[in-house]
């Protein structure tokens, strides 16, 4: 099913619960039509490797690699490095099996060769079958650093070693300020001819927000000639996986459906919001109400159509 053939529309997103929206999207959106611009404040080194799970989530889903029970890592995966590792004493908190690890490692070979971030990803992409353009929002590093009542401690350690348990008092998104961003997306940005924008039901804090935090990205989605829609990740209250609604409540926010809105009030003109929260649908700001619960490809591919008629109905305003 594909919509659109002559238009373009950018999506911002995450890892697992962004991912399921870029496939529904790249199901309805030839190659030509549609660009990927993922999160990178969670990417990390690791026993002298370069994991970017971000990317690589999008990147598993796209090619139909990834772990469907899971939503991250590969399907059908062995794991007997980690169990070596186990087995010398190594780190072995954060789990990686072995086509994952070629894959870091080739993209380590790949950046030591003098690729760029966004080279080396389209390479892997290549490589792993993926026709849609997926790239990172930025060359240079962004660092999620997340200050617990533990401690500061690193995206990953935060997230997978604690389980994202210790509870978060603030968030600093380390080297975003001096970051630049992609020159394609930035092109992209102020193309005139860009349909929309959609900002995929990811974590706000831990992955919107880091991109956003790149200087200028904010005014440059406000003074796009596209408009730009957001997916409300929080259903009925809940994340639908994820700690979102646990960090919305720690930062002292409520969690509800319309708090993106308001999280992204000044560059977004549509939020999109499941059909539980129905209630909550206003004209100003625009929230529109619509399945967004995505638990098969049918679901996804719903979601992605309504997006983009959302944003072509927008246009024709």
């Amino acid at each position: 099913m594909e919509l659109a053939n002559d238009k373009h529309y950018l999506a911002l997103c995450g890892g697992v619960g962004g991912a399921k929206l870029a496939l529904g999207l790249a199901h309805c959106l030839p190659p030509q039509s549609l660009t990927i611009a993922v999160n990178i404040g969670d990417n990390f080194e690791h026993l002298g490797l370069p994991i970017w799970p971000d990317i690589d989530t999008v990147s598993y889903t796209l090619a139909g690699l990834a772990n469907p029970e899971q939503g991250w890592g590969r399907q059908a995966e062995t794991w007997q490095v980690m169990d070596e590792l186990k087995r010398l004493g190594a780190p072995d908190w954060f789990a990686l099996g072995d086509k994952d690890i070629a894959l870091h490692l080739h993209r380590k070979h790949l950046l030591e060769q003098g690729n760029t971030a966004a080279e080396a990803t389209q390479l892997i992409n290549q490589a792993l079958g993926v026709t849609h353009t997926v790239l990172p929002i930025s060359n240079q590093t962004i660092s999620t650093k997340v200050h617990t009542d533990i401690g500061t401690l690193e995206f990953q350690e935060y997230f997978v070693k604690e389980r994202a348990q210790p509870k978060l008092l603030g968030l600093d998104y380390v080297g975003a300020k001096s970051a630049q961003l992609l020159p394609q997306v930035e092109s992209l940005l102020g193309d005139p001819s860009l349909t929309g924008i959609i900002i995929c039901p990811s974590n706000p804090y831990l992955s919107i927000g880091p991109m956003l935090a790149i200087s200028g990205l904010k005014a440059k989605l406000a003074r796009s000639n596209a408009p730009v829609l957001a997916v409300s990740p929080i259903i009925g209250g809940q994340a639908i996986k994820g700690p979102t609604a646990k960090i919305m409540t720690e930062l002292k926010v409520t969690p509800c459906a319309t708090l993106i809105a308001d999280l992204y009030a000044g560059f977004v003109d549509i939020t999109i919001i499941d059909e539980t929260d129905r209630a909550l649908v206003s004209i100003k700001p625009l929230i529109k109400a619509t399945p967004t619960l995505m638990m098969n490809l049918f679901e996804k591919k719903r979601l992605a159509v309504e997006c983009i008629k959302t944003l072509d109905g927008f246009r024709d305003e």
